[in-house]
């Protein structure tokens, strides 16, 4: 059995507080988390004997989960609906290589035929053990049954209704490694695919028109989670709130927010912040191939995407997804003004409650995967352990 000790830190407890401390780990998972306000001092008994365990000095920096990333579509060159394992392990690397440690490979809009299989590949990925990837916790699954109203860079050929056969049969033939699927909940017989499935995946609702009314049906009936919020969906007003206005007055629904400061501006990251709290906001990267590479054209959905710096577009100028990393996402959230502690919770334990997973990653907890980051005091990736 494997045993290592990583002293010298700033740990992120499961409380949501950086504390000097240092965790022990055996064979891959967590078995104690000490700190300096609580275990450590008292020098608890019937701890593990760790007298021969190796050491990883921290060096005085943050000791941080690994990241969270639950909506992303591909990296370096390479999409999920690119239908090859290879080009995912590529993206697995990629993200590990940042900080991402866990990941939801997540899908575009496209017929039954051609998600089955995207799909087909999860399992052998899942089952995979490779220190060399980011942990697969399954996929999201965002389209095809969203409004064709608001496809954004959604292929709009082919939206169609939400189908719960259809869903059963996709999830089926992945391992039912389905986390998340979104839905515009104003689409006719949508709101039956909610009732049907509530308890079988998380919903999300994106790619909406819905109203207030409307979204707050959908969270009533069971949707616990939103798609990018604010991004293609109705404006936020003050007489027409809309979805945004419905996911905050809906406690236990938790809200995307891609942070690239370019789909949001900073003081809407705060103001999501200040509406929201820090227990049911989720920052997602929502990258597409051309995060990692440089300027020049790409796809997203089987269509052509322009790259150009930190923006990328469909060639009629529609935002289409971010080339921003998620970490590169958490410090620009702290440099929009979330407080450090907060951020790091966002990218965190929020991502991984949201799908119900945060028993396994996103928490520096007993039990949970050893998936740590060790991060400097001016927020750059040191090592990924």
């Amino acid at each position: 059995m494997k045993k290592t000790r990583i002293v010298n830190g700033i740990v992120y407890t499961k409380e949501g507080r950086l504390l000097p401390g240092e965790v022990w780990v055996e064979d891959g998972r967590i078995v104690r988390v000490l700190t300096e306000e609580s275990d450590m001092a008292k020098e608890p008994a019937g701890l593990p004997d760790f007298s021969d365990a190796d050491l990883v000095d921290a060096g005085g920096n943050y000791v941080l989960p690994g990241l969270v990333d639950i909506h992303s579509h591909g990296a370096v060159g390479h999409d999920f609906c690119d239908e090859d394992v290879k080009g995912l392990k590529e993206i697995l690397a990629y993200e590990k290589s940042v900080g991402v440690t866990s990941y939801c490979p997540t899908s575009m809009t496209f017929p039954e035929e051609k998600l089955s299989r995207v799909f087909a590949q999860i399992p052998e990925v899942m089952e995979e053990e490779d220190s060399r990837y980011a942990r697969v916790l399954g996929i999201n699954m965002e389209g095809p049954f969203i409004s064709p109203a608001k496809v954004g860079a959604q292929n709009p050929d082919y939206v169609m209704k939400a189908d719960v056969d259809m869903f059963r049969r996709l999830d089926h033939n992945c391992g039912n490694a389905i986390r998340l699927v979104t839905l515009a909940p104003e689409v006719e017989g949508n709101m039956d695919f909610i009732r049907e499935l509530k308890d079988e995946v998380h919903i999300s609702i994106g790619h909406t028109a819905a109203g207030y009314d409307t979204a707050s049906e959908a969270f009533a009936l069971g949707a616990d989670h939103v798609t990018h919020l604010f991004n293609a969906m109705p404006a936020f007003a003050h007489r027409d709130p809309g979805v945004v206005g419905a996911t905050a007055d809906h406690q236990r629904v938790y809200a995307e927010v891609i942070c690239d400061l370019i789909h949001i501006h900073p003081s809407m990251i705060r103001a999501i912040f200040s509406f929201l709290g820090e227990e049911r906001m989720v920052l997602i990267s929502d990258s597409m191939e051309a995060t990692g590479m440089e300027d020049g054209v790409y796809q997203l959905g089987g269509q052509k995407v322009k790259k150009e710096g930190a923006y990328a577009r469909l060639l009629d100028g529609t935002i289409a997804g971010s080339v921003t990393c998620l970490f590169d996402g958490f410090r620009n959230a702290v440099k929009a003004g979330i407080p450090l502690e907060s951020a790091i919770r966002l990218v965190t334990m929020n991502p991984a409650k949201s799908i119900g997973m945060e028993d396994q990653v996103g928490v520096i907890a007993e039990g949970n995967y050893a998936d740590l980051i060790l991060v400097d005091q001016d927020l750059n990736l040191i090592q990924v352990l």
